[in-house]
């Protein structure tokens, strides 16, 4: 079951650094306010404050209480008051009101604003514009990076995604930047840098300007090669449905900063428990790469070897039983409360995905992905809609419909479009705008779904025969980028023999031998090729700015060279990731994948739809 993996694969670099750093850092701001002080944090920054600072370490630097931003009036009774924010202009409005409420009654307390990663202008001039900028004192908490495991790293900034890539809002991308020169700087330096995209260009050129800025410190890289990849190069890949142990996992219960929460019927008890999934969890580390189909039986062989090893105790002596104890018991109870908690998940996906017929909707998929039977296709989502089984479901598949066929036909674009405002509100009518402004769903327009070749055939003729040659080419007026792209970089393989999901023979088993991750796909092309050469015709599909930069001595090809930081701007799945991981075992190689967040489709969607904040 498990993948062959070349025995040579480099070991990765030990990401505990970032940890210590930032926690370090937090502590030094905290102890800026001295004495008893309450902290207020905001919502999403308190499951990363956990991984890096507990409430014991809070505590021992005299945080007196903990409260989590809820917008309205404070109930803390402190002379000190801290706040751990992001840059957001909704939470610093209710600061300012928090303090000009204070000084209308005549309450005098010290004011420290922590913004985390990063002081944005607009924070500050609000601030002045209420009157209180002279009242707080401000600092920056400079935490770009939390490592979820060994191998994956996070900003934690899902906000990137709908700020960059819909409002064209640029203010992350230094701290991308930042993020990419904290790890020059401490697992540098860089060999060459690869990437693809708007985004990841103007990442690079931040990250330059701030090496030439900071000092140059010489040791041993630990990293060797950099791969930026923008989120809308591939947007077919996170709208496809997870079907890995881990991406199903994140589907069905949401692992959110590395830790998943699973409810009464996951474990058999009256409670929910909150569960960090990463390698230190033995069972998980071996089945969160797996094709789901593969994942019952090993539980199942694991439950036998464990009630082997429990067995060995019949027919022990006093001496060996009290070396079982000491030695092993421990170790096979723990193993046995993660099975046990594993099967339980595995149980609870499994009747969720029955009750939604999963198999018809990766069949679906699969027929969209291949091009075949549009119509059906068509038809099925349709169905899906007017029953009103899943709102964000119906979404998804209307957006993979549209990136497969290079758009929609006219007359099924406001057929569907039609058909989903009655089922799901027409409050979603700027939901799909904001589809169409990111070119996730739209309308065909004509004379846009003509191929180069047959542009350059109608050049040639008058305009009467290229209007017949227009006609003649309208069945093939539906042949899009995808699948231009798909041909070019065989994205689909061949069903023509039996794919085996045991034994994997490339990335498309994380798609069940259906597709291969077109972003994952580039990576290989690119590390294979040390360029981008013969890679044209495909970038200029893509419509993306590709580059490719020495930025450091090659030097020896030593163990460095074959580790590779690849960067996602505006989110990654946990497909992804796998599919990382078998190309590393397959090429010697290992992937650190560093993401702005742990994004699918549920996710991607939501911070587009038309109710976000």
């Amino acid at each position: 079951m498990a993948h062959s993996a070349r025995r040579d694969a480099p070991e990765l670099p030990d990401f505990s650094m970032l940890k210590i750093l930032a926690r370090d850092q937090l502590i030094y701001l905290l102890e800026q306010l001295p004495g008893k002080k309450d902290l207020f944090i905001e919502a999403d920054l308190m499951s990363p404050l956990d991984r890096i600072a507990n409430v014991t370490t809070l505590k021992q630097h005299e945080v007196d209480k903990l409260y989590k931003v809820e917008y309205k009036q404070i109930v803390s009774t402190s002379d000190q008051i801290c706040f751990l924010i992001r840059p957001r202009i909704q939470t610093v409005k209710w600061i300012c009101d928090v303090v000009n409420a204070d000084k209308a009654v005549g309450k005098f307390r010290r004011y420290k604003i922590i913004f985390c990663p990063q002081k944005f202008y607009s924070c500050e001039a609000l601030l002045e514009e209420q009157g209180i900028y002279g009242d707080v004192t401000i600092d920056e908490w400079a935490f770009y990076l939390l490592p979820l495991d060994d191998d994956i790293i996070s900003l934690e900034l899902p906000e990137f995604f709908r700020d960059n890539f819909l409002d064209g809002d640029q203010r992350w991308v230094r701290t991308a930047g930042s993020a990419l020169n904290l790890l020059h700087s401490l697992y540098g330096p860089f060999s060459k840098v690869y990437g693809i995209g708007r985004c990841s260009k103007m990442t690079y050129e931040s990250w330059r300007e701030q090496v030439k800025e900071g000092e140059q410190k010489t040791h041993q890289a630990e990293i060797g090669n950099v791969f930026l990849i923008d989120r809308d190069v591939d947007f077919v890949t996170p709208l496809c449905s997870q079907v890995v142990y881990e991406g199903l996992v994140d589907d069905t219960f949401r692992i959110k900063c590395g830790c998943v929460e699973f409810g009464p019927e996951v474990m058999s008890s009256d409670k929910s428990i909150k569960v960090m999934l990463n390698s230190q969890d033995k069972v998980f580390s071996e089945i969160r790469n797996e094709h789901f189909s593969n994942v019952f039986s090993f539980l199942s062989q694991k439950a036998r070897n464990l009630q082997t090893a429990y067995d060995k105790r019949q027919g022990m002596d006093i001496k060996q039983m009290k070396t079982f104890v000491s030695e092993e018991l421990k170790g096979l109870k723990q193993e046995h409360r993660l099975l046990s908690m594993h099967i339980g998940a595995s149980e609870s996906m499994m009747k969720r995905k029955t009750k939604q017929d999963f198999q018809e909707l990766l069949k679906t998929e699969h027929s969209l992905l291949e091009g075949f039977e549009i119509r059906e296709c068509i038809s099925f989502i349709e169905e899906h809609i007017n029953r009103q089984v899943s709102m964000l479901e119906s979404l998804r598949l209307l957006c993979l419909l549209s990136l497969t066929e290079n758009g929609l036909l006219p007359k099924d674009y406001r057929s569907l479009k039609a058909q989903y405002l009655q089922s799901y509100g027409v409050d979603h009518l700027l939901t799909f705008s904001n589809l169409r402004q990111i070119g996730l769903l739209v309308e065909q327009q004509p004379g846009e779904t003509l191929t180069v070749m047959e542009s350059r055939v109608g050049k040639l003729v008058n305009d009467r025969a290229a209007g017949k040659l227009t006609d003649a080419f309208s069945s093939l007026a539906r042949k899009s980028h995808f699948r231009a792209l798909s041909r070019r970089l065989n994205l689909v393989p061949k069903s023509d023999e039996e794919y085996n999901l045991s034994v994997p023979r490339d990335m498309a088993y994380t798609f069940s031998g259906a597709y291969v991750p077109l972003s994952c796909k580039l990576i290989e092309q690119v590390l294979e090729r040390d360029c981008w050469t013969g890679l044209e015709e495909v970038t200029r599909m893509l419509n993306s700015q590709e580059f490719a930069v020495t930025a450091g001595s090659n030097g020896a090809k030593t163990d460095a060279q074959r580790i590779i930081l690849v960067m996602f701007l505006g989110g990654c799945t946990f497909s992804e990731i796998s599919a990382l991981r078998f190309l590393g075992k397959e090429k010697g190689l290992k992937f650190i994948v560093v993401t702005t967040a742990i994004t699918n489709s549920a996710r991607l969607l939501e911070a587009l739809l038309d109710n976000h904040v």
